[in-house]
């Protein structure tokens, strides 16, 4: 391959090259030991020093130098992994730039001549392959060709990145270059001689963490479902390790059955991967948690500045991230100053003019007649201009929306917006005294002052700044008439409203009088919502909850109704108008708790082994006590499904969501910490899971009784103090988002077990394969399949894996038991064979159907073998197009049917006589024969099929 020039100062550093050929101006040298036998020393030194010190000589044993007579100085220009390939490099260069270079008189001018003559050629070779992708090709050129020099990988696999890295064989580190592509990790090592690979596809990974042991500082260690692996001594170890567990998260995201877990756009096409677009895709993932943004939003610019906070009379500095409708800023550190503004509400974006102390300010200018002040910002000119054709963008797409919004409001009439119940107070549950309810009341005031306080210094609405202090106002409790305000605005769900008015009137409207699954199981639980609530004792308040849950419903059918929806709805209800509560769960359900309201609650497991995972680090005595933490979690799903609401007291559970609003998941894994800080010494002494759920039973009923006391521990001790602070107040976004990244592979794959478990029981009636046998085609089929979506209509295994025809062609020459001499007709018979297979599949092949085919041709009796070879015969699997003259392939025609060698006619003639007595015998088990009875073949198709029958027999 061809080389970016690089200069050798000493063309033969330790006698590690030998010239082969060589002439005025180039030089062809082989590494010293290659091809030599193994045991020489040479070789084996070499080889080691190559792996070692990263050099190409493993690789590429050949190169080619650029020489200049009288100078110490060369270049590599080329090299080769056979002699072959670097003589036809060797044959271009002589017979297209030697003559040339002999009339420059001036040496550098013919250095430069064969330079950018070697660049044009590279140039060409990287055009239109997988390195032009990336952002420096030459180099990644290189990794690629030793990529696909060490491993038989099909040629669309995407390579990634690589890493230099040692890999560990018990005590012993071999060194080596970690390769990871989109669909697998593989390790390549070349050491004294001895030469290790590896291949680990992501969808076989089961668990990645980071590890310590005595003789690695730290390692990566990859677990599959049959062994371990440990990978140590990377020079970036985090980089590394975010991009396996980003790519192996894809892989499963992509391959397994997971409704609901939706995937990146840009994620779906793996051509398109490269390192640059998984950096940009983490940081994308993380401004969408930190500031709960929708999922469609687009991140744009990532920027460095500072903004001028009129509370702190000062400029605070941290990072800008730009989106398709928001403009977000967080200081350095996370949640000490946050702001967040739509672009809906911003007027205009203007450059002001840089001075020493204001160096490249930009102003933001609100609809509120308020500003914001951008200074230190890098490439400012590219930056506005960007924000202001989006910015333009939004507000010609308003206006229009406003337009049309006013010529159908005649038309479209809007529900009841608020809902009200007559006689209706604000409820006070569970107050075990009229003191305590008189205390609390007396609070509210006191709450209101405070806020509007609040309001005046940091602003109000979606783009006030947000700080500690208003997490403290937070967590003392928002006052009841504030509640649905700040509800909306922390979530953002009043840009929603803003943006999409009429739209919950059209829902509404269209999902009235429909009748399926989600709204019948909505009418089930419209009841059990609150059950002691005032508010739904009546038919008012059960039918604004039913508008709200069957809109919702007919929203997002992928969703459509899941349980806990309707007590989340019914406390929204209380404190938001009709509409808004219905935006606000479509915040909670689609943006605050990803993934959690599916068919099998992947989000929910997801966050529940993520609590495991902090159980252990942040309370490492109650693990220590409570080795089994599936107990634990047994009880917590509900806290994390239903935000504290089915556990704590109304008012507690209210000032719960409160948090959550505020900061997102974080508030509630703080929260269940805490739960099991304060009730750590009475778990660490239970002997058995049923104690440790009396345990926590216990500590839920008593909560009931001491309501007021327990809101006042949720407010100073689980939220604001120091201790909790020093315990659970430093959990971020970042280390949760990364946490679920690495668990939702566990989680995806604990699935994935179940779902073979269940195929297999299913199917082992059916055939007569081994179970283990099974198992591992199972395996096979599901690395080869690309995932569909299910379809309701198939029963359970027909929704799993499927193959196309390319897929199952490749499955086809693994799996069928032809001798290589009937290769010719390979890809007829597997074309068939998938006609026959799919035909009632839109050209898709299921498991049952592909396993069932497979123990025909294995373990089926005779008979049925030459059925399946009858029907490959005859429609469907013989289309038109074979009939055509025109269309016929060459090796199917009616004087030369399929055949393969045989030694004598007589054999032919015993074949025959053989396939007449079967096909008697088949026709005399006719009548026991339950299927459809086939089509007659005439008399050419016969004479194809019987030649060919004789063929399978022989074989």
């Amino acid at each position: 391959m061809w080389l970016n020039p690089e200069e050798v100062l000493l063309k033969n550093a330790l006698k590690l090259w030998v010239t082969v050929r060589s002439n005025d101006f180039f030089l062809l040298q082989k590494r010293r030991g290659h091809g030599e036998s193994t045991n020489r020393i040479t070789g084996l030194l070499v080889g080691a020093l190559d792996t070692v010190l990263d050099s190409n000589a493993r690789v590429t044993p050949f190169r080619i130098l650029l020489q200049i007579p009288g100078s110490q100085i060369s270049w590599v220009i080329a090299s080769g992994a056979t002699i072959e390939e670097v003589n036809e490099h060797w044959g271009w260069l002589v017979h297209n730039l030697l003559h040339s270079l002999s009339v420059f008189e001036n040496k550098e001018d013919a250095v430069r001549f064969v330079k950018g003559k070697v660049k044009g050629l590279i140039a060409e070779e990287v055009q239109g392959r997988q390195a032009a992708q990336e952002e420096q090709p030459e180099k990644f050129r290189e990794v690629l060709l030793k990529f696909e020099l060490h491993f038989s990988l099909p040629a669309s696999e995407k390579l990634v990145t690589h890493y230099s890295c040692c890999c560990w064989k018990g005590r012993v580190p071999r060194q080596g270059f970690l390769y990871l592509s989109v669909n697998h990790m593989a390790f390549y090592s070349f050491l004294l001689g001895k030469e290790v690979k590896l291949v680990i596809p992501w969808a076989d990974v089961t668990r990645l963490e980071r590890v310590s042991t005595s003789l690695m500082t730290e390692a990566i260690r990859v677990t599959t479902r049959k062994r371990q692996r440990e990978f140590s001594m990377f020079l970036n170890l985090e980089e590394a390790f975010g991009v396996m567990g980003q790519l192996a998260d894809i892989t499963l995201r992509r391959l397994l059955d997971s409704e609901g877990l939706e995937l990146d756009r840009v994620l779906q096409q793996t051509a398109r991967i490269t390192k640059r677009i998984l950096e940009e895709q983490a940081i994308r993932e993380y401004v969408l948690a930190l500031f709960r943004l929708p999922r469609s939003e687009k991140l744009y610019e990532v920027a460095s500045c500072s903004v001028w906070t009129p509370h702190s009379r000062s400029h605070t500095a941290g990072t800008l991230y730009t989106t398709d409708g928001y403009l977000c800023f967080s200081s350095r550190e996370e949640g000490s100053c946050t702001l967040l503004i739509p672009l809906s509400e911003v007027l205009s974006i203007e450059k002001a003019e840089s001075t020493s102390p204001l160096p490249n300010p930009v102003i933001v200018s609100m609809r509120t007649k308020k500003a914001f002040q951008l200074i230190d910002l890098q490439e400012r000119d590219e930056l506005v201009e960007s924000m202001n054709s989006r910015l333009r963008a939004l507000q010609w797409k308003h206006s229009v929306f406003r337009s049309r919004r006013d010529s159908r409001r005649s038309v479209v009439r809007t529900p009841e917006r608020r809902f009200t119940t007559p006689g209706f107070k604000r409820p006070q549950l569970f107050v075990v005294s009229i003191g305590l309810f008189i205390v609390r009341q007396s609070m509210e005031p006191v709450k209101e002052r405070l806020w509007e306080d609040h309001f005046t210094e940091f602003g109000r609405g979606v783009h006030m700044f947000r700080t500690e202090k208003i997490q403290k106002l937070v967590a003392m409790g928002i006052p009841e008439s504030l509640r649905g305000e700040l509800w909306m605005t922390f979530s953002d769900a009043c840009s929603e409203l803003e943006s999409h008015q009429g739209y919950y009137a059209s829902l509404v409207q269209k999902s009235m009088g429909h009748s399926n699954l989600a709204t019948d199981e909505i009418e089930r639980d419209l009841h059990r919502s609150l059950p002691d609530h005032p508010a739904f004792q009546n038919p008012t308040g059960i039918a604004a909850l039913r508008r709200v849950l069957t809109a919702y419903a007919h929203r997002n059918p992928k969703i459509g109704y899941c349980q806990s929806m309707n007590i989340l709805a019914s406390v929204l209800l209380l404190y938001a108008k009709e509409e808004e509560a219905f935006w606000l769960l479509v915040a909670v359900c689609e943006r605050m708790l990803p993934d959690y309201f599916n068919r099998r609650v992947i989000g929910a497991q997801v966050d529940q082994s993520v609590f495991e995972e902090l159980i252990k680090e942040r309370l490492p005595e109650l693990a220590e006590q409570v080795p089994d933490l599936s107990t634990l979690s047994s009880v917590s799903l509900s806290w994390f499904l239903t935000l504290f609401l089915s556990v704590l007291p109304f008012q507690s559970a209210v000032c719960v969501v409160d948090c959550f609003f505020f900061q997102g998941i974080k508030a509630i894994f703080q929260l269940g910490l805490a739960v099991l800080d304060a009730n750590a010494a009475q778990l660490s002494a239970c002997t058995d899971d049923g104690q440790a759920l009396l345990i926590l039973t216990r500590w839920k009923l008593s909560l009931h009784f001491c309501s007021f006391f327990f809101e006042v521990r949720l407010n100073t001790v689980i939220l604001r103090s120091p201790f909790s602070r020093q315990k659970f107040g430093d959990l971020t976004v970042r280390q949760i988002e990364r946490l679920r990244c690495l668990h939702r592979i566990r989680v995806l794959q604990s699935h994935e077990d179940t779902i073979k478990e269940n195929t297999l029981r299913l199917l082992s009636t059916d055939v007569s394969i081994r179970p283990e046998d099974l198992s591992d085609l199972y395996d096979l089929f599901k690395v080869a399949a690309s995932w569909q979506h299910s379809d309701p209509g198939h029963s359970f295994v027909e929704r799993q894996y499927r193959l196309d025809r390319p897929q199952f062609k490749s499955l086809y020459g693994l799996l069928a038991p032809w001798p290589s001499g009937s290769s010719q007709h390979a890809d007829t018979l597997a074309n068939r064979t998938f006609i026959l297979l799919a035909q009632d599949r839109d050209n898709l092949v299921t498991f049952k159907e592909f396993a069932s085919w497979l123990d025909t041709l294995y373990c089926g009796e005779l008979n049925e073998k030459i059925r399946l070879l009858y029907r490959l015969h005859i429609p469907p699997a013989l289309t038109e197009s074979e009939d055509e003259p025109s269309l016929r392939s060459p090796l199917l025609s009616t004087n030369r049917p399929l055949y393969v060698n045989k030694e004598t006619p007589e054999e032919v003639t015993d074949y025959q006589e053989q396939l007449k007595q079967m096909l008697q015998d088949l026709a005399k088990e006719k009548e026991k024969d339950a299927d459809k009875p086939l089509p007659l073949m005439n008399q050419v198709l016969k004479t194809r099929a019987t030649r060919f029958c004789s063929m399978f027999v022989r074989v």
